[in-house]
């Protein structure tokens, strides 16, 4: 999917998404951490990596298999570095209005990785009623 960068283009992509994953029997526990990485994901994506600019576009590709459910999400801004994002439960970072998105994903979702430029995330979650999750590490995102 292609969608307008604007905030409200991402219900239809999380309805669809989430439509998927209650077809292939994706728990409710699983339901919700997708939904909640999508959303973040996707509003990261239009305000700090388009910009909130009319004429970029947010791209959503994903496969939903009975055991598992991969999300690629990219916008086309200029990309950041995630490591260079603070810990939103460290020091002042504590009391700051937003800055929780990246955190968020990284708690719900079962796998996240970057491609290079740092403008496409990709996210998987395991369907917890097919298979035991495992937080891997290595690149998922090429």
């Amino acid at each position: 999917m292609v969608v307008e960068s604007k905030s409200s283009a991402g219900e239809k992509v999380v309805k669809e998404i989430l439509s998927g994953l209650k077809a292939q029997r994706f728990g409710d526990d699983d339901i919700f951490a997708v939904h909640l990485g999508l959303e973040e994901a996707f509003i990261n994506a239009v305000r700090h990596g388009n910009k909130f600019d009319p004429a970029k576009k947010v791209t959503i590709i994903y496969d939903i298999e009975p055991e598992k459910a991969v999300i690629f999400l990219a916008d086309e801004g200029d990309g950041f570095v995630p490591s260079n994002i603070p810990d939103p439960r460290v020091g002042n970072n504590i009391y700051k209005i937003g800055g929780r998105g990246l955190f968020l994903i990284r708690s719900y979702m079962d796998q996240i990785d970057f491609n290079e430029k740092g403008n496409c995330i990709c996210m998987i979650k395991y369907n917890s009623n097919k298979v035991k999750k495992s937080k891997k590490q290595g690149k998922v995102c090429q």
